[in-house]
């Protein structure tokens, strides 16, 4: 049974980009599902749900390695080594998912579909927050492209995931009991009703052009690399500053704000509407003298200012510092030391509207981009995914912001060093992209969006509370019997 979920892990990310084998995925949450249901013991059902965990953790993230290897120029078996304890941790909670399980399991067919539906879908509640979270590899994801994304704009991802596990774990069930593949229908039809609904409504139509300058990560940082890349920026954007809006991407230009203020007016000049950038901050803090900052500035005609507040661990800020600074490159990359800024941030302006600005990672926190889009005309994330080289990191990363534009019914302009850039409507299909690992401009009309989708209001909380409540119904039960 241990080889059963190790394999039902590995084969878990192929659901999601670039492979896009969605059934697979779902195949895969039945396989754990008969794991732990023949589990004797606790101990033996969060064994094996923890080696699904390691299965799922070490294909679908193995992005990671490139990034602790490559660019951190980490020993190859010391970068494996770091890879095996991050997979080893995040399968812990997989594990955990296991034990839970087992522990309420009523040998009731659908009580326990439902509770270990709810049971996964607390897991990736839990994930979006706990310890700051690692909201990756939702299996709500691996279903974008199929008809129960309609779900999204009600309950998000997690909603989208239920439904799809619900449905595969019923159609298992179904082969003792043929009744309840009505029961696994039924997610589908509702899908299928709603599947017109329309939550939100354009306002105006403008034109953006996002600008990817392919800038090699292992020159980008240097000192001699900071004016060939500022020449290369504006000589890509020289043709685009007719558009209302430019943007490039995260940490675009590398060289601090305030020294950079000079070049940034040329380009405010010569813009027809704005430009929103990437670009280090470096604020004076009494205590620590000064700090840096990942920031997103608006140039022209807007303002405002916002600060990265996901912070990504070792890439943006190093844990246990005082161990750990100085002892692999690793651990002292460019940016190590930035400080995030403010949970609550208003609003940049750019060319009249309203911007939601997630930076890199940030877009796979669900509520939190849907705290800031409710109240603006769209959404722009900027990035830079060179860190991933060529691995699945980056098309798994655009799946997850597709997301985000569906979940909010707002336009989503993301714009990256390296790819993936792209203009993904309020539907969360991508309109156009351009490809990866070459200079480039991709320009495109857009709309700005009013009005809110059900999840901008209540975002989860809707799911996870019902799900709380089965899991404890089903524990209720499990204890009579």
């Amino acid at each position: 049974m241990g080889a059963a979920a190790l394999f039902a892990g590995a084969i878990y990310p192929l659901g999601f980009a670039p492979f896009k084998s969605w059934v697979i995925a779902l195949v895969s949450a039945v396989l754990l599902y008969i794991v732990i249901k023949n589990a004797a013991t606790g101990r033996r059902a969060f064994l094996w749900a923890w080696l699904f965990g390691v299965g799922k953790y070490a294909v679908g993230t193995s992005w990671i390695y490139v990034s602790i290897h490559v660019h951190g120029q980490a020993p190859i078996p010391l970068a494996l080594m770091l890879v095996a304890i991050f997979v080893g941790g995040m399968a812990l909670f997989s594990g955990a998912y296991g034990w839970c399980w087992f522990s309420v399991r009523t040998g009731r067919p659908v009580m326990d579909v439902m509770s270990f539906v709810s049971i996964w879908a607390l897991g990736e509640w839990l994930l979006t927050w706990l310890f700051t979270g690692f909201p990756w590899l939702f299996i709500g994801y691996a279903l974008l492209d199929t008809p129960l994304a309609s779900l999204a704009p009600i309950g998000g991802v997690v909603l989208v995931g239920v439904a799809g596990l619900v449905s595969a774990l019923f159609v298992f069930e179904a082969w003792k009991r043929p009744p309840l593949l009505i029961v696994a229908a039924v997610p589908w039809l509702v899908a299928w009703v709603i599947y017109d609904q329309t939550w939100v409504s354009p306002v105006k139509r403008f034109s953006v052009a996002l600008v990817q300058g392919n800038i090699a990560q292992e020159t980008k940082w240097l000192p001699e690399s900071v004016q060939p890349i500022l020449d290369r920026y504006a000589a890509l954007s020289e043709n685009a500053w007719e558009n209302d809006l430019v943007i490039w991407p995260e940490a675009a230009i590398t060289v601090p704000y305030t020294q950079a203020l000079t070049y940034l007016s040329g380009m405010a000049d010569k813009t027809k509407g704005a430009l929103i950038l990437g670009v280090p901050v470096l604020e004076s803090v009494s205590e620590e003298g000064y700090v840096h900052r990942n920031a997103a500035v608006v140039v022209g005609d807007g303002s405002g200012r916002y600060i990265k507040r996901k912070l990504v661990p070792f890439g943006e800020f190093v844990p246990f510092e005082g161990v750990l600074r100085g002892v692999i490159t690793f651990f002292n990359l460019p940016m190590s030391t930035a400080r995030g800024g403010p949970k609550q941030q208003a609003l940049v302006v750019a060319a009249g509207l309203k911007v939601a600005i997630a930076i890199c990672y940030e877009v796979v926190y669900p509520r939190m981009v849907a705290t800031d889009a409710a109240g603006a005309d769209l959404i722009v994330n900027i990035s830079n995914d060179t860190w991933f080289g060529r691995s699945i990191g980056p098309m798994q990363h655009m799946q997850i912001a597709r997301m985000r534009a569906l979940e909010n019914g707002r336009y989503l302009l993301r714009a990256t060093n390296n790819g993936i850039t792209a203009i993904v409507a309020p539907n969360g299909k991508v309109v156009s992209k351009l490809p990866q690992f070459e200079q480039g401009v991709l320009v495109g009309e857009v709309a700005a969006m009013r009005g809110r989708t059900p999840y901008s209001r209540w975002f989860d909380m809707p799911v996870v509370l019902l799900s709380m409540v089965l899991v404890a119904v089903a524990a209720v039960v499990r204890r009579k019997n």
